[in-house]
């Protein structure tokens, strides 16, 4: 009797304590899912908050700059980057930039866009950074057009000699990029902004002389985009979210994720509670925005196209669709990018031997003759050097690209010599020189208006040979 009481309370001890690791095994399951559920709604929101973000820090101010205007008028940027500017990294010095942060919920608004000899391209994004529209170069019309840009919930008529662009967003994003070729063309670039209208319908309609209404500057606005968003709570970040969403509404193709996303209540007008992340949120949550882009990479090696010693992101960018991870990859690495129709961006940061780009080396990017990149009419290229901390290198010629503007000079048989090095050539060869500093750089290829033969890899990108 005694052996079979024994072993009864054994059975019993085993039997409590495997029932009490299945509960801690459920629990701790319970707890991946929802952190992954959490990682999903993460990927899911970043770019609309970080537009979002952009739109508070850019529209802070009570008249317009050069560099802030409020919601619904144009910001001008004057100038072209130097080895000076340090407010965005890989700062482009081929075009100079306008752009404008719409609300449309209220409101449509009326761009007039004028007639250009030149490259210049307006993307309208949604609030999610896809580019719904590209008007101008890479898209319908060289010549003078009036568009009406209209919110998701707009009822009213397009007028006759108006072009609509309607947005699946009340909060859209026009960029526009228009070529400069050098500090003598700028003020040929002012003229084609000053030619530029943005203006209220009802405004427009009226016929008398608008005056923009004044904005507001608010302390807390003063941020840096991309660090403001990162820096947020889970609490403040699915806050903000949730209630973009409401005016923002996600599309159909999306309620898939959005049903998932509703178990931690995630969605528009819904309430986050962050107390379902548990007592160690905060550290996790964390480590979950620093690791972000490079979790997110892996998953996105499909869209990098190869061209030698230079990649680039190709299809969907700009139009993801469903392409989720890729959409943040690129909403935390280069926000705002254009479509591969429109623009590539080909980078390399090794020598055709596999190298890493240093400074303390001499380098040749060579074309073959008749291999210089293909564009199509208004279409341009540039090759610029950056410095590890992505931005332009400083040097005595105050020169950071080689362009299809520049002044270079062809070798006998119709090739093209780029130097790339830190220290002058000889004299006869320097308007073929990109100057670099001594420590290791990366280069962008920057493609506007691509032919297809880049687009299909028929065309063989330049090399990069290391000859001292």
């Amino acid at each position: 009797m005694k052996n079979k009481f024994a072993l009864i309370l054994v059975l019993g001890i085993l039997a409590t304590s495997l029932s009490g690791c299945s509960e801690k095994t459920a629990t701790a399951t319970a707890k991946t899912d929802v952190w992954q559920t959490v990682s999903d709604a993460y990927v899911y929101c970043l770019p609309l908050v970080l537009v979002n973000a952009t739109k508070e820090a850019m529209t802070n101010t009570v008249a317009p700059s050069h560099t802030r205007a409020p919601v619904n008028q144009l910001i001008h940027a004057k100038g072209l980057a130097t080895a000076t500017s340090t407010d965005i990294v890989t700062p482009n010095v081929d075009t100079v930039y306008s752009q404008a942060f719409l609300d449309l919920e209220d409101t449509a608004m009326v761009y007039v866009k004028p007639q250009t000899d030149r490259f210049c391209s307006v993307e309208v994004m949604d609030a999610y950074t896809n580019a719904v529209a590209i008007l101008g170069s890479g898209g319908d019309t060289q010549e003078q057009q009036t568009y009406l840009i209209t919110g998701p919930t707009y009822q009213g008529p397009v007028p006759d000699n108006m072009k609509q662009v309607a947005m699946p967003t009340n909060l859209s994003w026009m960029l526009i990029r228009v070529v400069c070729n050098g500090e003598a063309d700028l003020d040929n670039v002012y003229a084609i902004q000053n030619q530029m209208q943005l203006i209220p319908l009802a405004a427009y309609q009226s016929g008398e002389p608008y005056t923009p209404q004044a904005g507001t500057a608010d302390p807390d606005h003063d941020f840096v985009p991309i660090t403001h968003v990162q820096a947020m709570s889970p609490q403040e970040f699915f806050d903000t979210a949730n209630q973009l969403m409401v005016s923002n509404p996600p599309t159909a193709a999306d309620e898939p994720l959005l049903k998932a996303l509703s178990s931690i209540n995630v969605g528009p007008g819904a309430s986050f509670d962050a107390t379902i992340l548990g007592d160690q949120a905060a550290a996790q949550w964390q480590t979950m925005v620093a690791n972000c882009s490079s979790s997110l990479a892996p998953d996105c090696g499909q869209f990098l196209a190869s061209l030698g010693s230079w990649s680039y992101f190709g299809e969907p960018i700009a139009e993801f669709g469903t392409e989720y991870k890729f959409r943040a990859l690129i909403a935390i690495n280069g926000i705002a990018a254009n479509p591969a129709a429109v623009a590539i961006y080909p980078k390399a940061y090794q020598d055709s031997d596999g190298q890493t780009l240093s400074g303390s080396n001499a380098y040749i990017i060579h074309f073959d003759k008749d291999a210089l990149p293909p564009t199509q009419a208004n279409g341009f290229w540039s090759i610029t050097a950056y410095g590890s901390d992505n931005l332009l290198i400083d040097n005595a010629l105050n020169r950071y690209c080689i362009n299809d503007r520049s002044g270079f000079v062809l070798n006998e048989d119709g090739s093209l010599d780029i130097l790339v090095q830190s220290s002058p050539p000889e004299a006869a060869r320097q308007s073929n020189w990109l100057p670099v500093g001594s420590d290791d750089f990366h280069l962008f290829m920057r493609i506007y208006l691509p032919q297809d033969a880049v687009l299909d890899g028929h065309w063989s990108a330049p090399t990069i040979k290391k000859v001292l």
